[in-house]
């Protein structure tokens, strides 16, 4: 049983890596500048395909409202915050509370994490662009933001061919933790 549990696995990490180094294929295929985000991508979008928590829809939707608001916060930071600490930390503050009062207002249904995750996805891949020069925000954000949904979005299709085993493992180790507690 353990040997097949690890042949899965690493079958099924083999499945990601695959579709890491497929996004930088369809970034060259389309012109895309993807080799920039694929890692992150691929990596946060199969977090969100991943973790046992909440449905894969609320899931998406959480990262999806995470990301518009962290968007929305560099185009207030492009728009009329100055370019210093303090209104990087407004910005931060902001989308922290608006990503929990909507993960409070929905009963988490909509995922705090998700929403992080989303947010982590459009900084990463697009900061250090609007560092150089916050003046093109309206040029240059939309194509940070394709680029790593993109990566995402094969990180996401990826694990969901994974398939839905990783929900069943956890609920036995969580029940074989607690057998064992029990026993002890």
């Amino acid at each position: 049983m353990l040997q097949f549990d690890m042949k899965t696995r690493v079958i099924k990490g083999a499945v990601l890596a695959l579709f890491g180094a497929l996004t930088i294929a369809f970034g060259q295929w389309f012109g895309l500048d993807l080799d920039q985000v694929a890692l992150l991508g691929v990596a946060l979008g199969a977090v969100i395909g991943l973790v046992p928590d909440r449905s894969l829809t609320e899931r998406i939707i959480g990262f999806a409202i995470g990301f518009v608001l962290a968007w929305i916060g560099y185009a207030i930071r492009a728009a009329i915050l100055p370019d210093t600490a303090t209104g990087r930390a407004v910005v931060v503050f902001a989308v922290i509370i608006v990503a929990m009062l909507i993960a409070v207002v929905t009963a988490s249904r909509v995922p705090l994490w998700a929403m992080l995750v989303g947010s982590a996805a459009i900084v990463g891949a697009y900061e250090q662009t609007y560092a150089a020069s916050p003046t093109l925000f309206l040029s240059d954000s939309p194509t940070a933001a394709t680029t790593v949904l993109l990566a995402c979005a094969m990180g996401v299709l990826g694990s969901v061919l994974l398939g839905e085993d990783v929900e069943e493992r956890r609920a036995d180790e969580h029940s074989n933790h607690h057998h064992s507690k029990a026993s002890a």
